[in-house]
C-alpha cells in the first residue's frame, strides 16, 4: 500500500530527533563517563531492565529548544520511563550526567515530579539512579522555592513511603546539597565506590563556609557513609554490581494489588497498524473516519458504539485493547450536515455530542472501564444557534464528567487539540495517566490562522475607534507575524518540550502503550466513588 509521504516523513523526523535526544550531552561527554568507569544513564537503564523488556520513555523531548543560551538541556537532563525489573513494572528515573553534570533545570524538576506522579497514581515501585550536581544555580530562582519546584520531589518521597510504594535509590555519581535527601528518603539507598558521593555541601563550600579542608571521599564517599555515618545501606564496586543488587531487591517485592479491570485473551486487530498511513490523510483539513483508525488499534478491529446515530462528531465506543476492556471517546472529522442543511467539517463538538460523551463517561465509571481519548478537535461549536441551544451547559457537563472520573484515563492527540476541546477530551490538566501525541498533533487555544484573523480584527477595530485605518499592507504583515508565531507553538515538539504531553510516538506504538498503561493502572485499586457533583441537566 502507498503511504503518504507527509506522515512517513514526520515519523522519520521523529526517529532522527529521538536518536539525537538519546545522545544527551554528546559523544564526548559519553566517552568521558566511560573513562571514569561509569555507565551512562541510558546504559544503566538498559542493564537494569529485564531481557527484551519494553521501556516506555516519557519526556524524551523535555527542554527541547528551551535553554539555548545555557547550551541546551537534552531530555531535561534525566531519563524517565516505565519498564520491567525482575518481572515487576516500575518507574525508573536516571540522571544524565552528560548534560551539565546532571544538574537540575526547571524542566528537570518538572520531569522528576511527573515520574513521581505516575508512581503515586499507579502505586508503582520507583527506582532512582542518582548522578547529579544538584540545582543549576544560574536558574535557581525558577527551580527552588515554588510548590512545583525542586522541594516537591522530597515531599513526594515522603508521600510515596507513607503509602507503602517502594523506592530504591542508587548513588552512582554526584549527589549534592538538597538533592542528597532524595536517595536518603528512599526505602533503600545504595552507592558505587569511587564514583558515588553524597553530602549537603561539597568540599569547596565547606572550605568557604567553615574553613575546613576535606576531600570528597572523606566528606561523603561510599566507605564513609557505609562504615561511619550509616547513611547508606550498602556499597558496590561498580555500576553493574549496584544495578544487580537493585534487581535482587526488586525480585523480593510482594505481589501488587489489583484494581480488577477486565482482561481476556488477546486478539490482534484485523486491520494492520500500517493502514493508519492510508486512513489518516496527508491533508490535515480533509475528513477521515476515526472509526477506521481505531480499528487498527483495538482487538479484532471491533468497536461497540454507543449512540452511533446521535452526536456524530464524537465517537463513543467500548472495545478491547490487548485484551483490556476500554471505553473510547474520539473526535470524528467526517463531513456532517448542519441544521441548515449545508455540509460542514467535523472535528467540532456539538451540544448533543457533548451530552452523549458525558453519559458514556459516566457509564464507564459505573462499570469500572478505563477511558481512552483520541483528539482531533477544533473546539466546541460557536455562534448564536449553538449558544441558544445551551452549548456551554452541554460542554460543562462533559468537562465535569471527565474531571470527576475515577477510572484511569489515557489520552492520544492525533490531530488538532484546540481550546476547550482539549479540556473536554482530557488534556494534561485533567490528569490522564499517560498522554502522548502523534507527529500530526497540534495544540493551542486555536489555529494560527484563526488566532491571526481574530487579533487583526481586534487591532483594526481599535484603530477605527481612534479614527484610523489599518492599511492592507500592514494587515497582511500583522497577519503573517501572528500566524508564524502561533504555527511554531502548534508543533507537538513545542508541547513535548514543556511536558504538556509525555512524548511523541509513532502511531503504530499506540496499542502497546495503552496496554502497558492499563497494566500499570491495574496495580492501584480505585478507592474513590464516582460523583459528578452538581450538573446542569
Amino acid at each position: 500500500m502507498t503511504k503518504p509521504s507527509s506522515l512517513t516523513e514526520l515519523i522519520d523526523d521523529l526517529n532522527v530527533r529521538y536518536a539525537t535526544a538519546k545522545l544527551g550531552g554528546g559523544i564526548k561527554k559519553i566517552e568521558s563517563q566511560h573513562k571514569k568507569g561509569k555507565l551512562t544513564a541510558r546504559e544503566r537503564i538498559d542493564y537494569l531492565l529485564d531481557d527484551e523488556a519494553y521501556f516506555l520513555e516519557m519526556g524524551a523531548f523535555a527542554g527541547d529548544g528551551m535553554y539555548e543560551e545555557e547550551g541546551g538541556c537534552p531530555a531535561g537532563g534525566v531519563v524517565v520511563g516505565l519498564g520491567y525489573v525482575s518481572g515487576r513494572l516500575c518507574v525508573i528515573v536516571a540522571n544524565d550526567a552528560t548534560v551539565k553534570a546532571g544538574a537540575w533545570f526547571p524542566i528537570t524538576a518538572k520531569k522528576n515530579l511527573r515520574a513521581q506522579e505516575i508512581a503515586l497514581e499507579n502505586r508503582l515501585p520507583i527506582i532512582y539512579l542518582v548522578d547529579s550536581a544538584g540545582v543549576y544555580l544560574p536558574m535557581q530562582a525558577e527551580v527552588f522555592a515554588d510548590k512545583e519546584h525542586f522541594g516537591r520531589v522530597f515531599r513526594n518521597n515522603a508521600q510515596l513511603s507513607a503509602q507503602g510504594i517502594p523506592q530504591i535509590a542508587a548513588i552512582m555519581g554526584s549527589c549534592v546539597a538538597g538533592g542528597a535527601y532524595l536517595p536518603i528518603m528512599s526505602d533503600e539507598a545504595l552507592i558505587v565506590e569511587g564514583t558515588g558521593s553524597v553530602f549537603l555541601a561539597g568540599p569547596y563550600l565547606v572550605k568557604s563556609s567553615i574553613g575546613e579542608n576535606v576531600d570528597s571521599e572523606t566528606l561523603g564517599g561510599a566507605t564513609m557513609h557505609s562504615e561511619v555515618s550509616g547513611v547508606i545501606d550498602n556499597k558496590y564496586p561498580d555500576d553493574k554490581s549496584c544495578l544487580d543488587a537493585i534487581r535482587k531487591s526488586m525480585s523480593k517485592l510482594g505481589a501488587p494489588e489489583s484494581a480488577g479491570f477486565s482482561r481476556v485473551e488477546v486478539v490482534a486487530p484485523k486491520r494492520q497498524p500500517d493502514e493508519i498511513f492510508d486512513i489518516l490523510p496527508a491533508d490535515r483539513f480533509k475528513p477521515y473516519d476515526m472509526g477506521q483508525l481505531l480499528e487498527c488499534i483495538v482487538d479484532a478491529s471491533e468497536l461497540d458504539e454507543y449512540k452511533p446515530d446521535y452526536g456524530k462528531t464524537l465517537l463513543c465506543a467500548t472495545a478491547r485493547v490487548d485484551g483490556w476492556a476500554v471505553g473510547i471517546v474520539a473526535n470524528q472529522r467526517t463531513v456532517v450536515k448542519s441544521g441548515k442543511g449545508e455540509m460542514q467539517m467535523g472535528g467540532v463538538i456539538y451540544g448533543e455530542a457533548a451530552d452523549k460523551a458525558a453519559r458514556f463517561i459516566m457509564n464507564c465509571n459505573q462499570k469500572k472501564i478505563p477511558l481512552l481519548f483520541f483528539h482531533d478537535v477544533t473546539g466546541f461549536m460557536v455562534g448564536s444557534r449553538a449558544e441558544q441551544g445551551g452549548i456551554i451547559k452541554d460542554g460543562a457537563k462533559m468537562v465535569n464528567a471527565v474531571a470527576n472520573s475515577v477510572v484511569p484515563k489515557f489520552t492520544f492527540i492525533v490531530g488538532n487539540s484546540y481550546g476547550a476541546g482539549n479540556y473536554a477530551m482530557c488534556g494534561k490538566a485533567y490528569d490522564p495517566r499517560l498522554i502522548y501525541a502523534w507527529p500530526t498533533a497540534q495544540m493551542a487555544v486555536m489555529s494560527g490562522a484563526a488566532a491571526a484573523k481574530t487579533l487583526v480584527q481586534i487591532e483594526s477595530g481599535s484603530l477605527k475607534a481612534k479614527g484610523k485605518e489599518l492599511t492592507q499592507e500592514a494587515e497582511d504583515e500583522l497577519l503573517k507575524e501572528i500566524t508564524d508565531r502561533y504555527d511554531a507553538q502548534l508543533s507537538p515538539y513545542y508541547a513535548a518540550a514543556r511536558l504538556w504531553v509525555d512524548g511523541i510516538i509513532d502511531p503504530r506504538e499506540t496499542r502497546r502503550i495503552i496496554s502497558l498503561g492499563i497494566e500499570a493502572a491495574n496495580q492501584a485499586p480505585i478507592m474513590k466513588a464516582f460523583n459528578v457533583g452538581v450538573i446542569q441537566v
